[in-house]
């Protein structure tokens, strides 16, 4: 399993990548269905991401194993509500 800080690197990882994708978006380097469909799978990734450290996070609050923890699937972490 990953732990908590491997969880905050990838986060790292992925909005750098989001970040040098729109910067190359601006250039011209990639096209704007590319952008989207990057964007959409990094989206869906940090989603991911986030859930599974929130899940570590209440796990360990709550006296459970936070290894315990899993990741959801893309479905489920898209269709929570703000």
């Amino acid at each position: 399993m990953t732990d908590d800080k491997s969880l905050l690197h990838r986060i790292d990882e992925l909005v750098a990548e989001e970040h040098e994708l729109r910067t190359k978006h601006a250039a011209g380097d990639v096209t704007d269905e590319d952008e989207r469909t990057r964007l959409r799978a990094l989206e869906v990734e940090l989603d991911q991401v986030w859930d599974l450290l929130r899940q570590r996070r209440a796990k360990r609050e709550f006296g459970e194993d936070p290894e315990s923890a899993a990741t959801r699937p893309s479905d489920t972490v898209e269709g929570y509500l703000n």
